[in-house]
């Protein structure tokens, strides 16, 4: 109980004053925090130990931003690296471990190390409200659908819809959830049922 005290009078005042925004009855365990102010916090977000959150305009985007929903919970030693805009949304289900990047290191030029060229921007990190990424999952550059999962290990480049389940490294659609069944069916890589 008094540690909790302690969390509300002086942890939750600072996290304030270092963010955009926070919503009532969240709570950040030591993260890591690069661009406080460019990131957004909603009601009842749970994040959890030696998560880095950075809102850093590396590629040149005054805009940036990262904005997480509310009632989201993120896991463990994750690292989510905003340079333009990765956008949580309400529900979000995130596991230990789990990358979200809207950019990339350069390596085009062979005759440099990759440290020394430039990062490179790609398309935004959207997951939308109620998805679940397990552990070790890495999101670049991509959308994650509603509802949908993302399972253990995998590395998404490219969009998952709504209701889909996908696994690998690349990952692909496995599963989809079909309204008209009301059932979870298989699929095609492209998330098209297969009869």
């Amino acid at each position: 109980m008094l540690h909790k005290l302690i969390y509300y009078l002086f942890r939750y005042p600072f996290f304030k004053l270092q963010l955009g925004s926070i919503g009532a009855g969240s709570k950040l365990l030591r993260p890591t925090i690069t661009g406080g102010k460019r990131i957004f916090i909603g009601e009842n977000v749970y994040v959890r130990k030696n998560t880095w959150l950075a809102a850093d305009p590396v590629t040149g985007d005054a805009n940036c931003k990262l904005v997480i929903g509310d009632g989201t919970y993120i896991g463990n030693n994750c690292h989510i690296y905003a340079s333009s805009l990765i956008e949580i949304g309400k529900k979000v289900l995130i596991a230990d471990k789990v990358y979200l990047s809207d950019n990339i290191h350069s390596y085009e030029n062979i005759n440099v190390p990759v440290i020394d060229q430039p990062v490179k921007q790609t398309n935004p990190v959207i997951l939308k409200d109620g998805c679940w990424l397990g552990e070790n999952v890495c999101v670049i550059g991509a959308v994650i659908g509603t509802n949908s999962v993302v399972g253990a290990n995998s590395v998404v480049t490219k969009d998952v819809p709504d209701y889909c389940v996908a696994v690998g490294s690349p990952a692909k659609i496995v599963k989809r959830f079909n309204p008209s069944s009301g059932t979870w069916e298989k699929t095609n890589a492209e998330g098209e049922f297969i009869a």
